[in-house]
């Protein structure tokens, strides 16, 4: 039996929604707005999710870019947007399939079973990383130097978690365009060049020599605990 969580607004999507997985085999666990999705997520650790674009509080574009900072658990997008760019912009943000309302209840169940069958089994993210230096919790999408709250972008947030979560492996900028951009189709390795020297400016760690974010030349990239 694989647990599926299903984000859905609309009550009476919902407990069709939940109806349809249920009969078909599996668990349930729902969600009505985003950010109690993302809670139900971390605390059910759901093998797929099922998600709704338009949802109050955060929407399904906020929903899938945290989701994406803990797990690449398989994502399916579910939503009455049917325009082309919608469903590239679900694509290159991470979600997995992208089926749009209404849809057949037996292509519904056969795309998450197809992507379930596809899919090992997903570690999540969810324990803060801490060297008593740099602080990164997943969760609350936080990062503290020395205690002192940093702000970053998403994408800059995602590098460094992928830096910091093996540190001391170096990195290749083609990993790491994997890791930290929504589409890295098309994007110079020389993007990772400038995210990792504005990161390094707003934590404070300006100098190369002396950075524990360190570029090793014509191989990548790779960050050193304190000490």
């Amino acid at each position: 039996m694989s647990r599926l969580l299903v984000v859905e607004d609309d009550e009476d999507v919902a407990h069709m929604l939940e109806r349809l997985f249920t009969q078909a085999g599996h668990e349930v666990i729902q969600a009505a707005d985003g950010r109690s999705a993302l809670r139900r997520a971390y605390e059910g650790r759901p093998d797929l999710v099922v998600l709704d674009v338009s949802l109050p509080e955060l929407d399904g574009w906020g929903v899938l870019e945290r989701l994406r900072d803990l797990t690449d658990v398989p994502v399916l997008m579910l939503t009455a947007h049917d325009q082309p760019a919608e469903r590239v912009r679900g694509l290159r943000a991470g979600a997995d399939d992208y089926l749009t309302k209404p849809f057949v209840n037996a292509e519904l169940v056969a795309r998450v079973e197809a992507l379930l069958r596809r899919s090992p089994q997903r570690e999540w993210e969810t324990e803060p990383y801490d060297d008593g230096v740099l602080r990164i919790d997943p969760v609350q999408h936080r990062v503290t130097v020395h205690g002192q709250e940093v702000r970053l972008t998403p994408i800059e947030f995602r590098l460094l978690h992928a830096l910091a979560r093996r540190a001391g492996a170096v990195l290749s900028p083609t990993e790491l365009l994997a890791e930290a951009w929504d589409d890295p189709t098309g994007i110079a390795p020389g993007r990772v060049k400038f995210a990792v020297m504005r990161l390094r400016r707003k934590l404070g760690w300006r100098d190369p020599k002396t950075s524990p974010l360190e570029s090793l030349r014509s191989v990548g990239y790779r960050y050193r605990r304190p000490g």
